[in-house]
């Protein structure tokens, strides 16, 4: 449950006309940002002028946006890709399931997503955070959101079992689709080969939803549900399209999801997605949103955070 079963940008599938352009992400490794010859390489031993001194603590700061801002870079407008409206297409679970799906501790997510973020917010989050410490650099200093944040805002449970989750072939997609959602093999093949990768689309979920709904096949209608839900929230990715298959897995046995620690899975997904949107050249962040957004309910944080992004004389060291 606490580790993503690929790294998202390679993983997504790309040739939906409906989903956004997925972006390459820099990957340089930090000998070749710090260690090689010219400029760069005279951080290894002082340092970046006017952001953290010592690169041994940050480092991979040479591949970060601040790094890339403080040096008279222009920042790639950052796109939120939110789920948001997908549940609201789906609703509420009927009656007959509904007991199913509030047995799972997920039901908090169904009425908890924000549908519209704030770009600016969010962008200026990003660029202070800092995968080495899963922190906020901030000028009133290090900031982050924890598991206890997870638990009051989105009431879901933070200690329990953690899900395994294995990387998936494409016939073990299909053949997860077969089993828990009872679709042919017919179907469940054409639809990953739309795919392409071992996801499904979330319009295509909610059809099924629907279907087993009317064959009265409660608890794969629930299966369906659960999925389209998480692949809505916690675990939302870039495409604004897919939900990865694997993540029915955790749906097998109803009774058992109930015991997972599905907040500190949102919480492990949400640091993926801060740390895959911190790079120089990443231009979407995907993610369970309503973590960062909440902030700005707060004042003071809401308040530092605008500060900061809106300085522009004299603004704040990157990463200090």
């Amino acid at each position: 449950m606490t580790e993503d079963v690929t790294h998202m940008a390679d993983d997504v599938p790309h040739m939906s006309e409906d989903a956004p352009q997925m972006t390459v992400d820099v990957d340089a490794t930090v000998a070749e940002d710090l260690g090689g010859d010219g400029a760069e390489g005279s951080h290894a031993d002082e340092g970046f002028p006017g952001g953290p001194y010592d690169p041994l603590v940050l480092t991979s700061f040479a591949e970060h946006v601040a790094h890339a801002i403080w040096t008279g870079q222009e920042r790639p407008e950052l796109k939120l890709v939110s789920h948001g409206r997908k549940v609201t297409l789906i609703g509420r679970p009927v009656p007959e399931i509904d007991g199913l799906v509030a047995a799972t501790r997920l039901s908090p997510l169904i009425g908890c997503s924000v549908v519209t973020g704030d770009p600016g917010l969010i962008s200026a989050f990003v660029e202070r955070w800092h995968r080495e410490t899963n922190t906020f650099h901030l000028s009133v200093g290090e900031l982050t959101i924890i598991l206890d944040d997870v638990l009051s805002l989105l009431h879901l449970p933070i200690s329990g079992a953690f899900h395994s989750f294995e990387a998936l072939s494409m016939d073990e997609a299909v053949f997860l689709l077969m089993e828990l959602l009872e679709v042919s093999g017919e179907e469940a093949r054409a639809e990953r080969v739309r795919a392409r990768e071992a996801y499904v689309r979330l319009s295509w979920v909610r059809e099924i939803y629907e279907m087993r709904c009317q064959a009265r096949r409660w608890i794969v209608a629930a299966r369906a549900y659960l999925l389209h839900l998480v692949g809505c929230t916690v675990f939302s990715n870039k495409s604004a399209t897919y939900v990865h298959v694997v993540h029915l897995e955790a749906f097998r046995d109803l009774g058992q999801s109930g015991g997972y620690a599905w907040g500190a899975a949102a919480l492990v997904h949400m640091y993926d997605q801060l740390d895959e949107a911190s790079r120089t050249m990443t231009r979407q962040i995907g993610g369970y949103l309503s973590l960062l957004q909440i902030y700005e309910h707060f004042p003071s944080v809401h308040q530092c955070i605008t500060d900061d992004a809106y300085e522009e004389m004299s603004p704040m060291p990157p990463g200090g």
